[in-house]
């Protein structure tokens, strides 16, 4: 097919550029700077109509991953990109007579704070998701998901922290604050949670464009993860060892940990800083908390199963380092 990826140029998004090429689709990413990751690109923006128009003429399925994602940031940007973005794209798809779309998600989108232990795909919930970005795209996911009808199939995937070599956002900062000693276990790490090794997300995204069009896949979302929980100890020190720096040693108290992010937070909101903050309540939640995925559903859905294990994972980070 030929496919528009929107976002191709981050960890995940070259990934799967790479991976739907390997199937033989024709791929077009739209991003807003060149990438290395062998598509046919197009320079810019998702929330530029015309931009997207352009990039949309002609293909045949769209794999949605440009979004706003950090920590901390106004609401406005979050909306603007996540939503407003999302829909600009959805648009100009169904006026191409595009038949697939795959839009990446986040668990985060029906994550209310609670433990999830075994748990399914929630639906996505805008007023009990945590923080702009959970909210922002758990807004953009529900709106992909209503616009499912006889001339557009679409689905939502959710890969649940991916990580590999190359990672920028997972991997190095754990790495960087291990180094420096900044690196802290919350309640001594003993929460399970699941991953995602890029390759088996890379994977799962193109499996859901083939099977995008099933009655037991279109317009619904699907959380892909690795299916092997660990605890957040155990996957901290899987990734500093691996990077041969020593692993956290230090725990401290829930109550601590929130309390202390907290004031980080406001200190740096009252400094209009811009940088993500040492600590925030949403990281001592992911610290502390119990979330991984009954895998069963998208597994079989999908028709999909993760081929590389935790273990051949960290392996690879390790060679990589």
């Amino acid at each position: 097919m030929r496919v528009l990826v929107t976002g191709g140029r981050g960890l995940l998004g070259s990934a799967v550029v790479r991976e739907l090429a390997s199937r033989g689709h024709e791929v077009t990413a739209l991003q807003r700077n060149p990438s290395l990751s062998g598509a046919v690109d197009r320079c810019g923006d998702i929330t530029d109509p015309a931009a997207v128009a352009g990039a949309m003429q002609g293909q045949q399925a769209v794999v949605h991953m440009a979004a706003k994602v950090a920590v901390v940031g106004a609401w406005e940007q979050f909306e603007h990109v996540n939503v407003t973005g999302t829909r600009i794209v959805l648009d100009a798809a169904r006026a191409a007579g595009v038949r697939r779309f795959v839009h990446v998600s986040s668990p985060s989108v029906a994550h209310a704070g609670h433990a999830l232990v075994g748990a399914p795909a929630g639906a996505a919930d805008p007023d009990r998701a945590r923080g702009p970005y959970a909210r922002s795209k758990a807004m953009a996911e529900l709106l992909v998901l209503a616009a499912d009808g006889p001339d557009l199939a679409v689905t939502a995937l959710r890969p649940h922290l991916v990580w590999g070599p190359g990672d920028t956002q997972l991997v190095d900062p754990i790495v960087e604050r291990a180094r420096a000693g900044r690196l802290v276990l919350i309640d001594s790490g003993s929460a399970l949670i699941d991953t995602t090794y890029i390759d088996n997300a890379a994977s799962a995204v193109a499996a859901a464009l083939d099977r995008c069009d099933h009655p037991d896949v279109r317009g619904r979302a699907f959380v892909v993860s690795n299916g092997e929980p660990r605890t957040v100890a155990e996957v901290l020190s899987r990734i500093t060892r691996a990077a041969g720096v020593p692993p956290p040693r230090r725990s401290i108290p829930f109550p601590v940990a929130m309390a202390a992010g907290a004031v980080a937070e406001r200190a740096w909101e009252v400094a209009g800083r811009q940088e993500v903050p040492p600590l925030t309540r949403f990281l001592v939640e992911q610290l502390s908390t119990a979330h991984w995925f009954d895998q069963r559903q998208t597994r079989r859905a999908l028709d999909w199963r993760p081929h590389v294990s935790l273990a051949e994972g960290f392996a690879r980070l390790a060679a990589q380092s």
